[in-house]
């Protein structure tokens, strides 16, 4: 019960995180003029264009799951795996980071696969995003410079993130950690626990390496960065939405892409709060005007976030119902 308790409240101190940065960006804009913005500067057809975007995003996913699946397991189903994709992105809105096991357990009972193998090749999928992030990020560096160097500096402190790992007292509690393990290692490896986790790591280190063993290599290349790319146009489309963005071009939708994403890391449901004040820095760096930034991250998030709750709960819907026998 304490356990569930203290899940809750974590859970829900970062929805009210999310929830206070949200009223603070949005607090001194006037609701009639956004009221005007979304009634009547939007071309509706590129939002929707851009939520066609994202759902070929996570059919490219759901492909690449697959690939990385088959070496440890059996291959799943197309459409059992598509479905647990978007179960699990349902979840990340109810609880930040519960999606990733949520979409292993779904597959797991409905194909008959080890849980710890299909986690271990979800690490993997989380392993090459980051890459494919810090890419991103790389190559906006070196297109869009002065808007890196303007949100950061204005907008990010991580000098007390530095601080904490390199501290003395971080670096004491590791040392004595370390010397405990091995003073009492033979101890520990007799543990029925240690021997069970150690059964369950074999199996989840078999799908973290997985990809070594995947049949078509350059095509599970083609999906990791096809993912990125239609991230990238989900976003980018959406500029040609409105009249104040659709002149900005490819550089000022790669640093609203990429700084976006970095909001979408904080442990909030659905990157409430953190991802729209990203996307409206970095909009205000590119000259446009204040409501009518925040006009475009509401929209843009909303509407992408209302595609997943709908595929989502149609997926918890269709799931049962196509896996009758």
């Amino acid at each position: 019960m304490n356990k569930s308790i203290s899940k809750g409240l974590r859970v829900f101190f970062f929805l009210s995180l999310g929830i206070i940065i949200l009223w603070w960006l949005y607090k001194d804009q006037d609701p009639e003029k956004l009221t005007e913005i979304l009634k009547k500067d939007v071309g509706y057809g590129w939002i929707f264009l851009s939520l066609i975007m994202g759902l070929l995003s996570h059919i490219s996913r759901t492909i690449r799951w697959q690939m990385l699946i088959e070496p440890v397991e059996k291959r799943p189903r197309t459409f059992n795996t598509f479905l647990a994709v978007m179960i699990g992105y349902l979840a990340n809105l109810a609880i930040p980071r519960m999606g990733e096991i949520s979409r292993c357990a779904v597959l797991s009972r409905y194909e008959e696969v080890s849980f710890s193998r299909l986690v271990g090749t979800v690490v993997t999928e989380r392993v090459l995003d980051l890459i494919m992030l810090l890419i991103s990020l790389a190559l906006m560096i070196v297109l869009q410079y002065n808007a890196f160097v303007e949100v950061v500096n204005n907008k990010m402190d991580l000098t007390r993130l530095g601080d904490f790992f390199t501290s003395k007292w971080f670096l004491i509690v590791l040392a004595i950690s370390a010397v405990f393990i091995y003073i009492f290692r033979k101890s520990i490896s007799n543990f029925k626990l240690f021997v069970k986790l150690k059964g369950l790591w074999h199996k989840f280190k078999e799908g973290l390496f997985s990809y070594k063993n995947v049949k078509n290599k350059p095509m599970f290349f083609i999906h990791t960065f096809l993912i990125f790319l239609l991230y990238y146009l989900m976003i980018y489309v959406c500029f040609f939405g409105f009249p104040f963005t659709k002149d900005l071009g490819l550089g000022a939708g790669l640093a609203v892409f990429v700084l976006g994403s970095f909001g979408m890391v904080a442990p909030v449901q659905g990157g409430i709060g953190p991802w729209h004040f990203m996307v409206i820095s970095t909009l205000l760096f590119f000259g446009v005007q204040a409501p009518q930034a925040a006009a475009f991250a509401l929209l843009v998030h909303g509407s992408l976030n209302g595609m997943i709750v709908i595929t989502g709960l149609l997926s918890l819907v269709a799931l049962p119902i196509v896996n009758k026998k």
